[in-house]
């Protein structure tokens, strides 16, 4: 018994307890209780056996008759018999029929039946239990509630109804089989988490030299690069129980629920130690106090301090460590990162080249390939995934493939995989012959202009057929990750940008609103390289601040200037002349290349898209045809 009480814990055989306790009384009161047996019999019945004169007395109570037989009657009312071996009712009872039986009472007269009228109702204990049982069980309900709640918000024992008990997902090593076999890339994350895993199997080693376990480690990267994935392989490396719960788990609508959220969850954690507690979305709960809206009373600041008063809590001995995950961090309050609480930052980059193609081999293991599939070249063309999106890559290429009904997933599925997720969808609409030549001498123009001008990304695909909110749309893959960019490199930039208005200008004698994109992103890029990067010559090597974001929002919530008006007023027409500068260098090659121009513009009208392959060709033979027709070589030969 009591290893029973022991496995289901205390609350919960007492309610059990409980509920047998009242289903009893219920059963008792409620039931009938029949000491004397009664053989029931039809109206019909009852009035033939009062004309053969076997009834003696009988007693109404509402719609029910009941009375005694002259002698026992047997269940097919005949007469006992001496010598009969079978049951034998002295009484009878039956129910009168709604309709009038106006010759009842003159038969039970005339054959001196004894007549007894007894009034229809409850009886006076049952009435009262009926009244008193929906009271009781509201009060038992309440006082029950009451210390479930004290119990609750005071040792972290769930409160009322359990809102205050931690929502964190428990994963043990049994269940938990992710590995750092299982992460690709991150080779640096891995060595900084391994000293982790290394602490909690073998402690000892670094508490003889002093050193203790980091009581926080906050993984900080843009969203999709792996921060909960690593965080559980560091959990399945290390064989510990993982708590896993997001931030915003934490906050209910009651004051107080999330502080009691946390602290259910660390002394779970304790009882478990060594073990990892990991918080998703750390910033939803640790963002700088004092800008809510309630100031210290405010639930997500009470959270907060909650968290920083368990993480200074911790022992030495204690084995547990608290991993987060934000992409965030420069909103996060100072109490919260500072050494003693999150010990340690690990920044999570999206995955260069190489690790993309780790990436992308993990991810495709049980995706069967084509032979034309090349890794490598997926991965130099996927710069600027996160690991999520590279799988999300290699799902939609699968989708793509079932659709088609292949057997395998070839290259031409994970190019329009690709496309479909930087530009969106291919849309059929029917475009008027003006917009088609439009749009191809746009993207043409792009095109030229990114093959003419040194030091450009290497020209890819180069396509007409609207995408999303493109129209068209013009690809640039460069050979390797790109991690400086230089003053050039950003010039010719913008001269490709613009490329695609100038040529509408020379094949069309006008410009469209095709261009406002690249407006945006040219003028965009010309503020960096004269605000951010020091790059103008008027200017020189400052920098401009533009705007801050607001903690608590996140966003620019204002414009705050650091410089003069004249100041600002240098800014805009180094701009406008960057940018101005840059569409006179566009212009001037591509009227130099315009048969070039007319050539791409043509093919992209016929074929609606060109790789890089056919555009060489188309070049080169534009280029041989053009040496053929020189004077000088017709002499020559």
């Amino acid at each position: 018994m009591e290893n029973w009480k022991k496995d289901i814990g205390p609350p919960q055989w007492q309610r059990i307890l409980l509920f047998a306790l009242i289903s009893f009384m219920i059963l008792y009161f409620f039931l009938p209780y029949a000491p004397v047996r009664h053989l029931d019999i039809s109206y019909t019945q009852f009035k033939k056996l009062v004309q053969e004169d076997k009834v003696e007395e009988v007693t109404f109570q509402g719609g029910v008759i009941s009375g005694r037989f002259d002698s026992p009657l047997t269940e097919d009312l005949r007469v006992l018999e001496e010598d009969q071996d079978v049951t034998a009712y002295e009484s009878f009872k039956t129910i009168k029929p709604d309709l009038e039986d106006k010759g009842l009472l003159a038969l039970l007269e005339d054959k001196e039946v004894g007549i007894h009228a007894e009034l229809e109702r409850e009886n006076w204990w049952r009435m009262i239990f009926v009244g008193l049982l929906p009271w009781l069980i509201i009060v038992g309900l309440l006082v029950y509630s009451a210390r479930r709640f004290q119990a609750g918000m005071g040792g972290g024992g769930g409160g009322f109804f359990g809102v205050g008990k931690s929502k964190a997902k428990l994963y043990r090593r049994e269940t938990s089989t992710v590995g750092y076999q299982d992460v690709a890339g991150l080779v640096n994350t891995k060595k900084e988490l391994q000293e982790v895993v290394d602490f909690l199997k073998d402690p000892g080693r670094y508490k003889s030299l002093g050193g203790e376990l980091p009581k926080g480690i906050l993984l900080a990267g843009p969203p999709g690069t792996g921060k909960t994935l690593m965080a559980q392989a560091t959990a399945g490396e290390a064989g510990v129980p993982f708590y896993s719960i997001s931030g915003s788990e934490f906050i209910e609508m009651f004051v107080g629920v999330g502080a009691s959220r946390v602290r259910d969850m660390f002394s779970r954690a304790k009882k478990e130690a060594p073990a990892i507690i990991f918080i998703d979305e750390l910033d939803s709960i640790g963002r700088v106090r004092g800008t809510g809206v309630g100031g210290g009373h405010d639930e997500r600041e009470q959270t907060l301090n909650q968290i920083l008063s368990e993480m200074d809590g911790f022992s030495p001995h204690q084995s547990v460590v608290v991993l987060a995950a934000t992409n965030r961090p420069d909103v996060l309050d100072p109490a919260l990162t500072r050494p003693g609480r999150f010990d340690r930052r690990v920044a999570l980059d999206l995955p260069q080249k190489k690790a993309r193609k780790e990436i992308l081999g993990v991810h495709t293991q049980k995706v069967p390939l084509g032979e034309d599939v090349d890794l490598d070249l997926v991965a130099r063309k996927t710069a600027g995934f996160s690991g999520a999106d590279l799988k999300n890559l290699v799902n939609e290429a699968a989708l793509l493939a079932a659709r088609k009904q292949n057997k395998v997933v070839d290259k031409e599925d994970f190019d329009e995989a690709r496309d479909k997720i930087v530009m969106g969808i291919a849309k059929e609409n029917v475009m008027m012959n003006e917009d088609r030549e439009t749009i191809a001498y746009h993207e043409a123009g792009h095109a030229l202009m990114a093959k003419l001008l040194p030091e450009a990304d290497p020209l890819e695909k180069v396509s007409i057929i609207p995408r999303g909110r493109s129209l068209g749309a013009t690809e640039q893959i460069p050979e390797e990750d790109r991690r400086t960019l230089t003053r050039n490199y950003l010039l010719n930039r913008i001269s490709i940008i613009l490329g695609g208005r100038v040529a509408e200008k020379l094949a069309r004698g006008d410009v469209s609103s095709g261009a406002g994109d690249d407006l945006k992103n040219a003028t965009e890029l010309a503020r960096r390289m004269i605000c951010q990067w020091g790059m103008s010559e008027k200017l020189g090597p400052v920098t401009f601040r533009q705007g801050e974001p607001h903690p608590f929002l996140g966003r620019e919530m204002a414009q705050p200037k650091d410089f003069s008006e004249r100041t600002a007023q240098i800014i805009d027409e180094e701009i406008r002349s960057v940018v101005r500068d840059m569409e006179k260098k566009a212009e001037k090659e591509l009227s130099a290349h315009r048969e070039q121009l007319d050539i791409l513009a043509r093919e992209l009208i016929d074929r609606e898209t060109l790789d890089k392959d056919e555009i060489e060709e188309l070049l080169d033979l534009h280029a041989q045809e053009k040496q053929k027709t020189q004077p000088g070589n017709q002499n020559e030969s």
